[in-house]
């Protein structure tokens, strides 16, 4: 595996990784059926998706990548804070949609980044990407 395919997967690993631990914290302050079933929905694809990441890491002898303690640290506070504010659907499909925007900045700018990723990895942050996009219009409905 190479440098750019390497680094392109740890980053997806790393992005779904963060949006579960986000999907987690928001789960206690759901108060609608139909958007549990949708958080639940995407958290499981996350999953997926970290474990596809995992595996083709793990086949060429690569670790996955934890997010940064900065950036966990900051999210659990945001998420917190805006949560102690107005604790409602609404709150929750945006900062969730916002997690949304992040990670699909983050994975193209990677993909720009890793340009020299293989087709396996592209495929597999495309696919993130997509998921993304998806979850965001799905959490629109709570708006």
């Amino acid at each position: 595996m190479n440098e750019h395919s390497r680094k392109l997967l740890q980053e997806c690993s790393s992005g779904c990784k963060m949006a579960m631990e986000s999907m987690d914290q928001v789960e206690k302050y759901v108060q609608d059926d139909t958007l549990q079933s949708v958080i639940a929905e995407y958290r499981k694809k996350h999953d997926e998706l970290e474990q596809k990441a995992s595996e083709l890491l793990a086949q060429s002898g690569n670790s996955e990548k934890e997010p940064g303690a900065a950036a966990r640290a900051f999210s659990w506070i945001t998420t917190e804070m805006k949560m102690m504010m107005k604790e409602d659907n609404n709150q929750i499909a945006k900062l969730l949609m916002d997690g949304c925007n992040m990670g699909i900045q983050s994975i193209t700018e990677y993909q720009h980044e890793y340009c020299e990723a293989s087709k396996e990895a592209e495929g597999l942050a495309d696919d993130l990407v997509k998921m993304e996009e998806e979850f965001s219009r799905e959490l629109k409905k709570f708006l």
